[in-house]
């Protein structure tokens, strides 16, 4: 077992977790961080998709009895079912919007000055969500309506912009809509399960050429090291938002979105057709 190559799937897998639910994009840290690792080739663009399951997996743990819950009510309990409704509500808008122009997105906006603008602007949206007036109407995820699922469906459907963040999207547009911090925060996690896990699959599928089974131990610590980092990463945000806004995360972006612009200017980074 090449022993650097597992370092390089465990480095992964850390930035993959650490990101993936946080409002900075896990796009640009990943094309980032293979870059620097030189792993961004076919094989690594096929591990990026694999190791997305360690994260949602920290999801699926982190609100285990929860889900199970849910899941075990939904014949007889109203909320239950309606929780369920909104999630599929919320994943429709990017699901179609992906299938009909995903292959135009790739093709056409997988470039430096298109990801990190993204970054940049969508810096100075979180800025703006946090300065203005927040009215809260809906405390709860439960609290939800149909409605208020399908504004943060399409506020999700941004996230086909590389660079803009999902969790981002739909936490911040959660703010803008009325919901409380706790409750974007939540259901941006609950949305990622069915929105990450099926576009993996559907990733996978097509990309089933480049499968091996000498690659397994490699996935195996990927998975474990997103695991583990999303879990840890998704504890402490609930525990940073009890008190903290997103602020932090808005001068981040904005320096990460220079950062990229640099790596592009001086050709350390590929940031085309990820």
């Amino acid at each position: 077992m090449d022993l650097i190559l597992l370092l390089k799937a465990a480095i992964l897998g850390i930035v993959e977790g650490l990101t993936e639910f946080l409002p900075i994009s896990s796009t640009g840290h990943l094309i980032l961080a293979g870059s620097l690792l030189d792993f961004n080739d076919e094989r690594g663009k096929l591990f990026e998709i694999v190791i997305q399951s360690g994260a949602i997996l920290a999801i699926v743990w982190e609100y285990r009895q929860r889900i199970g819950h849910t899941l075990a009510n939904a014949r007889h309990d109203a909320t239950a079912r309606r929780f369920l409704l909104n999630i599929a509500i919320a994943f429709v808008p990017l699901a179609a919007l992906g299938l009909a122009f995903g292959k135009n997105i790739k093709a056409h906006l997988f470039n430096a000055p298109v990801v990190a603008g993204a970054f940049i602007i969508g810096g100075f949206f979180i800025l703006w969500a946090e300065r203005r007036a927040h009215t809260v109407r809906v405390g709860e995820v439960e609290d939800m309506t149909p409605i208020d699922a399908l504004k943060m469906g399409l506020a999700q459907a941004c996230a086909l912009i590389p660079g803009t963040s999902r969790s981002g999207a739909t936490i911040i547009g959660g703010l803008f809509f009325g919901l409380s911090r706790k409750a974007a925060t939540e259901f941006s996690f609950f949305l990622a399960i069915p929105t990450l896990g099926l576009a993996g699959l559907y990733s996978l599928y097509k990309e089933r050429a480049l499968l091996s089974f000498d690659d397994i131990g490699m996935w195996v610590v990927g998975l474990v090291s997103a695991f583990v980092s999303a879990f840890l990463c998704v504890r402490w945000l609930l525990r940073y938002i009890a008190s903290h806004d997103f602020t932090i995360f808005a001068w981040y972006r904005i320096a990460f979105g220079l950062l990229i612009l640099l790596t592009w200017q001086m050709d350390w980074v590929s940031w085309v057709d990820h």
